[in-house]
């Protein structure tokens, strides 16, 4: 889990004294010490500061994230058969393969389609045995094409400002702003 405010301790002083003298941290005792010691105070958070998230910031990322999109190219040519279950699962292995992030709504429709697959409560049969997993990433690809070059970063934040959850579907290869 990644902290957005770091812990704060104060390990200095505020005496000048060496280190051959007693202290508590350098291990040397002296039981002669009659002055009381200093005790430090530390700023420890185990609360992470709440991001404070408007309409504006929301907006502003979603430009930036469409302007990222748009300069990923999408891959020409296949690299290998991709076995797959779901089309979520298919998605996770392209990300792997061609190293590049899917764009937010293409991960927003794979879930979807997955989510039509499952509507009986039966574990449905993989993908793969009814549609061929080069025309599955064709599809993929295409319908990512069409993401990244034309949606509406306007479209995207509202989209984000419905959805407190939507950053679980901007893949993190996308800078954090």
């Amino acid at each position: 889990m990644k902290r957005s405010v770091p812990f704060a301790l104060d390990i200095s002083s505020d005496d000048d004294d060496d280190d051959d003298k007693p202290s508590p941290s350098n291990g040397i005792k002296n039981l002669s010490i009659t002055k009381r010691p200093k005790i430090e105070t530390t700023l420890i958070n185990p609360i992470p500061a709440k991001k404070v998230i408007t309409e504006e910031l929301l907006r502003k990322s979603a430009k930036m994230y469409q302007e990222y999109m748009k300069e990923i190219p999408i891959p020409a040519q296949h690299r290998s058969i991709i076995p797959f279950k779901s089309w979520t699962g298919l998605a996770n292995s392209m990300k792997q393969m061609y190293q590049q992030p899917l764009h937010y709504l293409t991960n927003i429709r794979m879930k979807e389609w997955d989510e039509m697959r499952d509507g009986d409560g039966d574990d449905p049969l993989p993908l793969d045995t009814m549609i061929h997993p080069c025309k599955a990433e064709t599809n993929i690809w295409l319908i990512e094409e069409v993401h990244r070059l034309t949606s509406s970063h306007q479209f995207l934040a509202k989209l984000w400002i419905a959805d407190p959850m939507y950053y679980t579907f901007i893949d993190s290869v996308f800078p954090q702003l």
